[in-house]
C-alpha cells in the first residue's frame, strides 16, 4: 500500500473505488447522496476537497495499490484548526482490503501529518458503536472515547446509529 494526497486526475479511480464498495460502506457509515456516484459528482467532490486542501482546512489522501493503479482506501484529515490545534480524521477501506491493517496505517499517517505539517495537538473521530472494526482501529492508534460528549445520531442502512466522539492527543 502507498498513501498520497488526492489529485485532480483521480476521478476515474475514485469513482471505481466508491462504486465497488458502496454497499460495504453503507453498512457502516451514512450513505452518500446518489448524485455523488457519477463522473461529475466525483469530479466536483475532488475539486471541493482540493480547494479545502489549498486553504489548509483539510488534507485528503488516497491509499493505492503498490503499483498505484487502483485506489484501495481513503483517509482524510479535515476541519483543521491551527488556532485550537484540532482536526478530525476519517477513512474508508475497500472491502477486499479490510482487516489487513490499512486503516491503522492510514490513521497513523494522518496523525503524523497532523503533528508535523499542521502542528495539531488533538484529533477527533466520530465512530458508530456498531462499527467494531473502527473502534479497534481507534484503540490501536491511541484514541479514547470521550464519555462526556453527546453522541450524534446518523442514518446507516435505514437505522439510527449513535456515533461517539473519539479523541487522540498528539
Amino acid at each position: 500500500m502507498k498513501i498520497r494526497t488526492l489529485q485532480a486526475d483521480d476521478v476515474e479511480r475514485l469513482l471505481e473505488f466508491e462504486l465497488e464498495n458502496r454497499s460495504w460502506f453503507e453498512q457502516h457509515v451514512e450513505a452518500r447522496d446518489p448524485s455523488f456516484y457519477s463522473h461529475a459528482g466525483v469530479a466536483a467532490h475532488i475539486a471541493d476537497y482540493l480547494s479545502s486542501h489549498a486553504t489548509g482546512a483539510m488534507h485528503p489522501c488516497v491509499l493505492t495499490s503498490d503499483d498505484g493503479t487502483a485506489i484501495i482506501g481513503r483517509a482524510n484529515l479535515r476541519h483543521i484548526n491551527r488556532d485550537t490545534g484540532t482536526g478530525e480524521v476519517g477513512y474508508r477501506i475497500a472491502h477486499s482490503e479490510a482487516r489487513k491493517g490499512l486503516a491503522s496505517g492510514a490513521l497513523m499517517h494522518l496523525q503524523e501529518l497532523a503533528r508535523t505539517q499542521y502542528g495539531l495537538r488533538i484529533l477527533n473521530a466520530w465512530i458508530s458503536e456498531q462499527n467494531a472494526g473502527s473502534r479497534r482501529v481507534m484503540d490501536k492508534c491511541s484514541f479514547t472515547r470521550d464519555a462526556l460528549a453527546a453522541p450524534v445520531v446518523v442514518q446507516v442502512n435505514g437505522a439510527d446509529h449513535a456515533s461517539h466522539l473519539y479523541q487522540c492527543r498528539l
